[in-house]
């Protein structure tokens, strides 16, 4: 059977359309291996929420993702599925998200009888920070960070649209500034009051010491700080939050498999694995290089 030119282009087509359907199926295939794995590993339950800005279809269109509400009903329903005496382990990569999502999370995981572990490898803020609180250890990279859970009212902190009413005379300040305002005091009222609820154990070994509670709630809750401080490891340790440093190598082959999408050339590029300096070059024709010095590889 004689194929010409146009035969090629079709069947070329053809291959190049399946292949992006064949790397995401041999992806997920390595990403349920992995997990399978460690899950064996910690015999635990092992859940991951993971937000990275991905593309649309063949579009190219930046999509950013955040915590939602298909998220919470996935996540309980792991939760859900799991045994009361299986701890479970939940990596956490995210921005944050909705109020209402992340606080029917952090409640089934506050309520889950065995041990609740947070993995932090990169970032976990606002929303993201809240669920960690909800767990009895967080375990973070040496340079991961937390975040405030301050409320924001749209596009503004309410601790900033508290701050406003009470720097200006009540009658220079229009009406729906106090109403903003109102919903300010409300937002930091109950976002305290279910933080509380978070870091209070009644069992004989609490994971945060009573007398740190307040202190935690007036540094995450009440503004002092831009929603997006990092709160370092060393800082969440000195406010008294349950961390550990130090995540298991599979983590970070599981954070390889969610890649960032790109377009065109990658910002960062180096080589992953760790090599030797090579010979020396031979020295450059013409002006000799002074006593001592060589040309390395690096």
């Amino acid at each position: 059977m004689n194929f010409n030119f146009f035969d090629l282009f079709w069947v070329f087509l053809v291959i190049s359309s399946l292949q992006p359907l064949w790397q995401r199926r041999q992806t997920e295939s390595r990403r349920v291996q992995a997990l399978t794995g460690f899950e064996r590993q910690r015999r635990s339950r092992v859940i991951l929420l993971i937000h990275r800005q991905e593309s649309i279809s063949l579009l190219g269109i930046p999509l950013s993702r955040y915590i939602t509400i298909e998220d919470s009903e996935q996540v309980l329903r792991a939760i859900r599925l799991t045994p009361p005496d299986v701890p479970i382990d939940l990596i956490l990569h995210t921005p944050g998200g909705l109020v209402l999502a992340t606080e029917q999370i952090a409640r089934a995981l506050i309520r889950h009888p065995a041990k609740v572990t947070v993995f932090v490898p990169h970032y976990a803020m606002s929303g993201g920070t809240m669920l960690a609180l909800a767990a009895d250890e967080i375990v973070m990279d040496a340079n991961a960070v937390l975040g405030p859970v301050d409320p924001q009212l749209g596009n503004f902190p309410a601790a900033s649209v508290l701050k406003v009413v009470e720097d200006k005379p009540i009658s220079e300040i229009d009406d729906e500034t106090l109403i903003m305002a109102d919903l300010s005091r409300k937002a930091i009222q109950q976002v305290q009051r279910f933080v509380r609820t978070l870091l209070q154990d009644e069992i004989p070994n609490p994971k945060i010491a009573p007398e740190k509670v307040e202190p935690i709630i007036e540094a995450l809750t009440t503004g002092r700080v831009t929603h997006d401080y990092p709160v370092t490891v060393e800082e969440a340790s000195e406010l008294g939050l349950p961390i550990t440093v130090g995540l298991p190598r599979v983590i970070y082959e599981l954070m390889e498999l969610y890649p960032q999408s790109q377009g065109g050339r990658p910002s960062v590029q180096y080589i992953p694995m760790p090599y030797k300096p090579g010979p020396a070059l031979p020295e450059p024709k013409g002006r000799p290089l002074p006593e001592g010095a060589s040309l390395m590889r690096r």
